[in-house]
């Protein structure tokens, strides 16, 4: 009897542990699923906006002078007597740069303004001959061919006396030759003469920028170049890290062959401190457009591509590939991949899974659980 009651106890226990593991194994296996909704990121989300934005390009290029003016000698055989100007002088138009000795010269002139007084001499000689052969023609005391003669001296003591001042003006135009005055107003770039030296004609003594204007000469591609126009605005980066506004003067009209660019050339301010043969970076504006933007943290990057999460209807997110462009304060232009009106995580893109089913927060600020 004892031994039964005994075997009853224990089923009976037995029973209730069986019973008491079963729930708990139950709740276990209900816990997952509860701690799979409470894990639910919720995020915010944002949708593509259509602004205003400029558009530039970036480019760079040298600083040139805006014109260039070479001092040389016209004349061969002159001694350079003096260099009146020094490197970074500006010059007025009319100031003196160069002389030269002019002794030669003036020897010249002064023989030929003799030849020309003998020349005019003989002419008078031979003018008052062919006059009296002609009067006396008549009386038969002088021959035809005699007055013949005295016309052809006379024609040619007219062409004597016109050569001779051919040759006078020729001397003064080399003396005044040795002087070599500024065309306009420069400041002096460069100096190759030396005092002393004989120059030949068309040797550089002095190269010179024409009123102290400078250019940036940007160069641009072939897809840049159509987007450029004349009197577009310009900012030029000089090497000390200051910058100078500029405008587009003239666009290139020749591609080069090797390099495969054109060159636009931007006039920058008289006084800037810009100086020619300098390498600056700068960027041409082209106006305003509209651009289709995110906030930069929509914006993910992996392997050095640019992806967005996109919030679908069941609110699960999927990604996808887009192209960026410009960038203004916190948000970036989507050029390719996006529509208007997606839906796109504005933020913590980088914490989502493919797929992932997401809460979408209507509120400003973050809630507990909510992706920063």
């Amino acid at each position: 009897m004892k031994i039964l009651k005994g075997t009853a106890l224990y089923a009976l226990l037995s029973a209730a542990t069986l019973f008491v593991f079963g729930c708990d194994r139950q709740r276990d296996e209900k816990q997952p699923v509860e701690l799979q909704e409470t894990s639910m990121l919720t995020v915010r989300v944002a949708q593509p906006e259509v602004q205003e934005w400029p558009e530039s390009i970036n480019v760079n290029g040298a600083i040139r002078p805006w014109q260039e003016i070479v001092v040389s000698p016209e004349t061969d055989g002159l001694r350079v007597e003096q260099l009146a100007v020094e490197v970074g002088d500006e010059v007025k138009r009319g100031g003196l740069l160069v002389k030269f000795a002019d002794d030669i010269p003036r020897a010249e002139l002064r023989k030929n303004q003799a030849l020309v007084a003998q020349s005019r001499a003989n002419l008078e000689l031979a003018r008052a001959n062919y006059r009296r052969a002609q009067e006396t023609a008549h009386s038969g005391s002088v021959s035809s061919q005699q007055v013949e003669e005295y016309r052809i001296t006379q024609a040619t003591a007219e062409a004597s006396l016109g050569s001779a001042l051919a040759d006078l003006d020729s001397s003064k135009v080399k003396l005044s030759q040795t002087r070599i005055l500024a065309t306009d107003d420069a400041r002096i770039a460069s100096k190759s003469g030396t005092l002393g030296e004989v120059a030949a004609s068309g040797s550089e003594l002095y190269r010179m920028i024409r009123d102290d204007k400078l250019e940036w000469r940007a160069e641009v591609d072939a897809r840049q170049l159509g987007s450029i126009e004349e009197g577009q605005e310009a900012h030029v980066q000089l090497p000390d890290g200051r910058t100078i506004d500029g405008e587009v003067r003239k666009v290139g009209s020749i591609i080069d062959a090797d390099t495969g660019r054109a060159i636009v050339y931007v006039s920058i301010p008289e006084k800037a401190s810009a100086r020619s043969g300098m390498f600056a970076a700068g960027r041409i504006e082209l106006g305003v457009r509209p651009a289709l933007t995110l906030p930069q943290s929509a914006v993910s990057l992996r392997d050095g591509k640019a992806y967005v999460w996109l919030v679908g209807d069941a609110q699960r997110v999927a990604s996808r590939l887009v192209s960026t462009g410009r960038r203004m304060d916190d948000r970036v232009e989507v050029t390719a991949g996006l529509f208007a009106g997606e839906r796109v995580v504005s933020a913590g893109g980088a914490f989502l899974a493919e797929g992932a089913k997401v809460d979408i927060s209507t509120v400003g600020e973050p809630t507990p659980g909510m992706l920063p």
